[in-house]
This record gives structure tokens, sequence and C-alpha cells, in this order.
């Protein structure tokens, strides 16, 4: 009922203005005009110097950017405190801005600051999750747990890739085929998470079966010299060749050392390779699976 006489107060508003430009004169209709251009020309000189006054506020937030980068880059800060820096700076010089514009256009920014405050619980709600990646990544930045460059897995999706950028609500992957993953900073600050990269050495274990009928002290040795000849090994730490379990048509045999953490998957890829060349040489036979079928023939 409230809004149906409301809608009716303003129909007879309008009907009133309505007759009253019925009603008037040729001349009572061009000095109401005429009275009218020069605010509409007021207004339009503001919204003209609006625009002037964003295209510059947004050449000196450029260049306010461009200085804290450059601030940022000869001190000791950590490359993705420096984005995440950058990308706060940005949204607050152009949150400034706009206030600016709305004060140059003559809408109070007290008025509006009034109604975000007691929106402000709604607009909490509305962005939660958005909130929750901005604290994310204030804590990824905090704690450290991985930095631009590391490779990483998120264990509840199994996302995984170079860190590139940590922004202000999201963190970008880059994965081994060239995918860009954009991970919300609020899944990696809340879940559990593998980097791959902290290291600056891995353990790699490899492991081959041979047959129950091969010789096992022989199989042994060729993979040990296998191992002895591999250069990226690192020779400070320890190397073995170890029988890992009796399998039901193999005895699985393992093979343990250590590597740079840049070298794991080239060692991991040349040395698989290379034990299967060896056991071949040596005559030691890797069993597979076969399927036998009888067939008999009826009397």
């Amino acid at each position: 009922m409230v809004v149906l006489d409301q809608v009716k107060t303003d129909l007879e508003v309008l009907n009133d203005v309505a007759q009253q430009v019925q009603n008037a004169e040729p001349g009572q209709i061009r000095a109401y005009f005429e009275g009218l251009l020069p605010k509409l020309l007021d207004f339009g000189v503001k919204v003209l110097l609006a625009l002037v006054i964003w295209f510059v506020g947004g050449r000196i937030i450029r260049l306010l950017r461009k200085i804290l980068r450059r601030f940022l880059e000869r001190s000791s800060v950590d490359v993705g405190v420096k984005q995440f820096l950058d990308s706060f700076a940005k949204a607050a010089l152009y949150f400034c801005l706009f206030m600016i514009l709305l004060g140059w256009l003559g809408i109070s920014t007290a008025s509006v600051v009034a109604v975000l405050g007691s929106a402000g619980l709604a607009i909490g709600m509305a962005l939660q999750g958005s909130l929750g990646n901005f604290a994310g990544g204030v804590l990824i930045l905090l704690l450290r747990p991985f930095k631009v460059g590391d490779y990483i897995i998120e264990d509840s999706n199994k996302n995984e890739g170079t860190v590139t950028e940590i922004q202000l609500f999201y963190t970008k992957l880059v994965t081994p085929d060239n995918r860009v993953i954009v991970i919300p900073n609020g899944t990696l600050s809340n879940s559990s998470m593998t980097n791959v990269t902290q290291q600056d050495k891995r353990r790699l274990d490899l492991f081959v079966g041979i047959s129950y009928e091969a010789d096992l002290g022989a199989a042994k040795k060729v993979l040990c010299e296998l191992l002895d000849r591999e250069e990226r090994r690192l020779s400070q730490e320890e190397s073995m060749v170890f029988v890992d379990s009796l399998e039901d048509s193999c005895v699985r045999l393992g093979c343990r050392l250590w590597v740079a953490t840049g070298d794991y998957w080239q060692v991991k890829w040349d040395l698989t390779e290379r034990m299967k060349l060896a056991l071949d040489e040596a005559g030691i036979v890797i069993p597979y699976n076969q399927l036998e079928v009888t067939i008999k023939e009826g009397s």
C-alpha cells in the first residue's frame, strides 16, 4: 500500500507539471529553458573536467606505482611481496581517485562513506570470499610457505605448477605444459600444500623387478655400477641398491640416490632408461604379466 500511494503521488506531481507546461505561455517556457541551459553547461563542464581528472589521475597512479616498484626492487623484498604491494597500491589509489571525482561532481563523500558503513555487514557477507582471499594473501606473505619461482602442488584439487605471481586475491601458477592456473589465496592458505622446490636437493627412488630365476647379486652389481657412473648424483650423500619386496612374479629392487632439485626429473628419466638397457645387456630378465591359455580338445 505504501508503494502504491507513492506511485499515485508521483503521478499527481507529473500531471501537475504537465498541466503547468500546457498552460504556460511560450515566453515562460523559453525563460525556463534559458535558465536551465547554464546549469546543463555547468554540469557538462564538470563531467568533462572529471574525465580529464580521471585520465590525469590514472597517469599519476601509474607513475606512483612505477616509483614504488623501483623502490621495492632496490630493497631485498621477496618478489611475491612486491607483486602483492603493487596490487594493493593500485586498488587503494584508484579508490582515492574515485572519491575525489565524487567530490568534484558535488556528491558528498561523507554520505557515500556513511552508506558503505551502514551496508558494511551486507557488503562483508557478499565479499566474504574476496576478503578471505585477501587475508589468505597476507598470510602467505607473512608465513612464506612458498615464493615466486617455487614449484608447488595444491593438495585439495591437485593443481600444480611454478608460482609466477602472488596478487591481491589470487596466485598464478604455470604448469610444465605452459598452462596458467589461477588459485584463490584463501584456498592456498587453508589447505595442505606441497612445496617441491623449496629444498635444494631431492631423494630419487627408482624401482625395477627382476625374475626369481635371475642372479640377484649380479643384478645389484649392475645397478650399483650404474649409480656410480651417474655424474649428477650428489656424491656426499649415500646411494644404495636394495631388495624392496618379493612380489608375486618378481623380486623388486630399489635404487636410491640424491640429486639437485633442478636435475630430479631428467635424472629420473635417464636412469630409468639406462636401468632397462643395463639389465638387458647383463641378460637379467625383467618379468611382465603374461596370460597362458590352454585349449583341451574334446575326446
